[in-house]
């Protein structure tokens, strides 16, 4: 049986080794991470933010899922004022296909939807099918293409 519940500053061993594990898992999808050691995101400052919560997934005392949700100011012409920002989704592979990824989206979009922010975002690489996949399976929709391009070697 597992266990949905915020994460704690003694959790943070672990959800660094997770965090290794996503960006280990992105820099093939992304020429722009830096080389070496990177950190994504403040973890200490999600926990203890009053605008953020970071929840994990525990199994027989084992983390197998992380995710975190912030209330973000939102663009003046849209119709929302803010939206809730889903992020460091992560689940070991030794874990995934179990279903904790959802628990998490539940978890996330029910803290959402108690502080009356219906409009959820997340950030994803075009290339993560198996990302796209779960998302859309919770639900969610694409909705815009973000594009780059590195013009250090082009002749202008």
């Amino acid at each position: 049986m597992c266990t949905i519940r915020k994460a704690t500053q003694e959790d943070l061993p672990v959800l660094m080794e997770f965090m290794n594990g996503l960006v280990d898992a992105e820099r093939p999808m992304d020429p722009t991470i830096k080389d070496g050691k990177v950190i994504y995101y403040d973890l200490s400052k999600i926990m203890k933010n009053e605008e953020s919560d970071l929840y994990v997934v525990e199994l027989n005392n084992e983390l197998v899922a992380s995710g975190y949700a912030k209330i973000k100011e939102d663009r003046s012409y849209l119709k929302h004022d803010k939206q809730g920002y889903l992020g460091f989704m992560f689940v070991p592979e030794k874990h995934r296909g179990n279903g904790y990824n959802k628990l998490i989206m539940d978890t996330l979009l029910k803290w959402c939807k108690d502080r009356n922010i219906f409009e959820i975002r997340l950030d994803v690489y075009a290339t993560n099918a198996a990302a796209i996949r779960a998302y859309e399976k919770a639900g969610m929709k694409k909705h815009m293409v973000n594009m780059r391009l590195d013009i250090e070697d082009i002749n202008l």
